[in-house]
């Protein structure tokens, strides 16, 4: 809660609690917790209240009749009236209980704070829009439509001036992060309400800071979002491993992910949905995989024009496109392990909790790190076959690593703002659940794209129970 959520909260807890005060402390502590209460609702109206301060407000209303009567009484000169013990006391208990579940909807809905980078860099971020001119948009009628993707950039940047304007969470505007975050609720069938606290979150990174100024070039990470997922909801990852010196750029996919919003304005929605049938569910799945896919390739295509200077741009030069990976949570993943499977200009591959949907075939060539909820086949019978299957079959040194506690939406920015059930999120905390995840990730982006000496497999066994695949076959 704000602070001045927390104001209006102590007022209207002292507005009930003043009955129950010695006489000479009653009008002193109403009309203070009065006005306190009071002045705090009419800023938080004026500021946009939250739906987690309504039952607040009305514990206090219904009380507040109750605290003034008797000094309105004691003030016309009629004798002060108060009801008895026994009836007062089931009152005031009812009104606290209605404004405890306030700070108890707050900790379950809670606008997220998101954790300090640990790496040496300031993190910067920018959102650009490319249209690929040789590809149709598969998902409208229109001919001459083409495919427009766009994509959030989280880089190394110049430490900001003390007070700069933390990056909005979820968008460009407020507005934006609204419009995002009721299409992320419709999605999963929750009223947008539930969520209102989100766009109103800021998150460790600073629009369109400067470039780092230490002239070394910076390995890239492409990501793919979930079904329905957008590009921003890896976050908190994504600005671990940009102030670890890495640049990370996060794809919306238009007419897949909840809601994008384009830079005329227009809002594109999700047009993908399941069918029902577990069969034709996989074919869709697929198809709209090979989309993701052939969007990973596209992107790396324009930052390697744009490090090459094809357009003035202040991260020319800093690219180090010798040295990608591509990432991806869920069928984001299933996307990276097929972008990875056409591409060799991708040099590693990480799969957030990503069931492998589209063909098995060719091989990956790549070194791939798995990181999964902990499966069985009870949970999903295809699932680790398919994975295994996958892994088992490259020609690279790979990794799958089953995170204790970890739930599928451990894996992004869920844990921070959603409630902490550990069926839903995970059992690894608000702030530890990205934290493992990025550290994790480190390690292999690391020895990978950095070629940093060590033992990745003992690295990466301090945060899971791990499955190392070896080219020929051997575990």
């Amino acid at each position: 809660m704000s602070p001045l959520e927390i104001l209006a909260l102590l007022g209207a807890v002292a507005l009930v609690v003043a009955r129950w005060l010695p006489p000479a402390a009653r009008p002193r502590v109403t009309i203070a917790a009065g006005a306190v209460l009071v002045l705090s609702a009419i800023v938080l109206a004026v500021a946009g209240i939250r739906w987690q301060m309504l039952p607040v407000l009305a514990g206090a209303a219904f009380a507040l009749p109750f605290a003034l009567s008797p000094l309105l009484r004691r003030r016309s000169g009629r004798p002060a009236w108060r009801a008895r013990w026994w009836l007062a006391l089931p009152g005031s208990v009812a009104c606290v209980g209605l404004i405890a579940t306030g700070p108890v909807a707050a900790w379950a809905f809670p606008v997220p704070v998101f954790p300090e980078p640990s790496g040496e860099f300031a993190v910067g971020t920018r959102v650009l829009q490319w249209t690929d001119p040789g590809r149709p948009e598969t998902f409208t009628a229109d001919p001459d439509d083409r495919r427009t993707v766009v994509v959030q950039l989280w880089y190394p940047a110049q430490k900001s001036p003390a007070g700069a304007q933390r990056a909005q969470y979820l968008g460009r505007t407020e507005q934006e992060a609204r419009t995002v975050a009721e299409a992320l609720a419709r999605g999963v069938g929750l009223p947008g309400f539930l969520v209102d606290g989100v766009p109103r979150a800021r998150s460790r990174s600073v629009f369109d800071a400067p470039v780092d100024g230490g002239g070394g070039r910076f390995p890239v990470v492409l990501f793919s979002p979930g079904s329905g997922g957008v590009r921003t909801q890896n976050t908190a990852w994504a600005e671990e491993l940009a102030s670890h010196g890495y640049v990370v750029a996060s794809l919306d996919h238009p007419y897949d992910s909840a809601a994008v919003v384009l830079a005329d304005g227009r809002t594109i929605t999700s047009e993908t949905s399941s069918s029902g049938d577990a069969d034709k569910d996989e074919e869709l799945a697929a198809g709209w995989t090979a989309v993701r896919a052939a969007d990973l390739g596209f992107v790396l295509t324009r930052l390697d024009g744009l490090d090459r200077g094809e357009a003035a741009d202040p991260l020319t030069g800093r690219l180090d496109t010798g040295r990608v990976a591509v990432a991806g949570h869920s069928m984001g993943g299933a996307a990276a392990l097929q972008a990875a499977r056409q591409d060799r200009r991708f040099d590693a591959v990480i799969d957030l909790d990503g069931y492998p949907h589209g063909p098995a075939s060719p091989a990956l060539d790549q070194p791939t790190l798995a990181l999964t909820q902990a499966i069985t086949p009870g949970t999903d019978p295809r699932y680790l076959p398919r994975l295994t299957q996958a892994l088992d079959a490259g020609t690279a040194t790979s990794y799958r690593l089953t995170v204790p506690g970890a739930a599928h939406l451990t894996f992004m920015d869920g844990p921070l703002y959603l409630p902490p059930v550990p069926t839903i999120v995970g059992s690894l905390g608000r702030t530890g659940s990205p934290r493992v995840v990025a550290a994790a990730t480190l390690a292999f982006l690391d020895a990978t794209l950095r070629g940093e000496p060590g033992d990745l497999a003992g690295a990466l066994r301090a945060y899971g129970d791990l499955t190392v695949h070896h080219p020929d076959g051997g575990r």
